[in-house]
C-alpha cells in the first residue's frame, strides 16, 4: 500500500503546496464540544441527513427553519409521545418535504436518540468513547438501532456532528483503489468497509493526523474533490 506520505505530498501539489492544503482542512473533532452536544441536535442531523438523502441538500437547508417548527426542535420526549394524528398530519405539512417513509424516520429515531442517552448519558457522550479505530462497527449500530441512517447517510450524520471518521465518497474510494487497496468503485460490502478501516487505522498510526482530515487529503489528491 502506497504510505500516506506519499499521498499528502500529492495532494499538496494538486493544491498549491503544504499551506493550501491545510486551509482546506475541516475543524479538528472536538471531543468535549461533542459529549456536550444535545439530543436535540443530534436528531436534528439525524433528520436533516436522512432528508438530504437522494434529495437536493440546497432545498432541504432552504426549508430548515420549517422542519425545526414542525418536529418541534426535535426534543425526542416531545416527538416520542405525540399521536398519530400529529404524524398524520405532517404528511400535509408544507414547512416540511413530504416524504412518509422519512417523517416516520423522525419518531424511530427519537425512541433511538432516548434509548441510547439513557444508557450512556447522552448520544454525544456515547459517540465520544466510540473509537475511530471502528467506524465501522458504529456505522452498523446506526443501520440497525437507527432508521434509515445505514450506507452514506451514517457516515454524513457522523462527519456534521463532530465525530472524527472517514467518508467513502467516490474520491476517497478512488484515492484508497489507486493506493493498492482491492475494493469495490462503491463501497457497499462489509468486507470492503473491513479493508477501507483497516487502512485508515493504518494511515492513522503513520500519521498521527485525525481520520476527518485522512479522508480529506485523501479526496483532495485525486479527481474533482467534489463529493469527500
Amino acid at each position: 500500500m502506497t504510505p500516506f506520505k506519499t499521498i499528502r505530498a500529492r495532494a499538496e501539489k494538486r493544491k498549491g503546496g503544504p499551506k493550501a492544503l491545510d486551509k482546506l482542512m475541516p475543524a479538528k473533532p472536538d471531543l468535549k464540544q461533542l459529549a456536550k452536544l444535545g439530543d436535540d441536535r443530534i436528531l436534528a442531523e439525524m433528520t436533516k441527513r436522512v432528508f438530504c438523502a437522494g434529495f437536493a441538500w440546497s432545498v432541504i437547508d432552504s426549508k430548515w427553519d420549517g422542519f425545526e417548527q414542525a418536529f418541534l426542535h426535535f426534543q425526542p420526549a416531545k416527538l416520542t409521545f405525540q399521536p398519530e394524528d400529529y404524524w398524520e398530519g405532517l404528511l400535509r405539512d408544507a414547512r416540511i418535504v413530504r416524504n412518509g417513509a422519512k417523517i416516520m424516520s423522525v419518531r424511530d429515531n427519537a425512541a433511538f436518540v432516548q434509548e441510547i442517552a439513557k444508557e450512556h448519558g447522552s448520544f454525544g457522550k456515547f459517540l465520544v468513547k466510540w473509537p475511530s479505530s471502528d467506524e465501522i462497527g458504529l456505522l452498523d449500530l446506526l443501520n440497525k438501532r437507527g432508521s434509515r441512517l445505514g450506507g452514506n447517510t451514517g457516515q454524513m450524520l457522523l462527519r456534521f456532528v463532530g465525530w472524527d471518521g472517514f467518508v467513502t465518497s467516490k474520491d476517497v474510494v478512488a484515492c484508497l483503489r489507486a493506493a493498492g487497496l482491492d475494493i469495490a468503485e462503491e463501497v457497499k460490502s462489509k468486507g470492503d468497509l473491513a479493508k477501507v478501516q483497516a487502512q485508515f487505522n493504518a494511515w492513522a498510526e503513520e500519521s498521527g493526523l485525525p481520520y476527518t482530515y485522512l479522508s480529506r487529503i485523501c479526496a483532495l489528491s485525486v479527481g474533482e474533490n467534489s463529493s469527500e
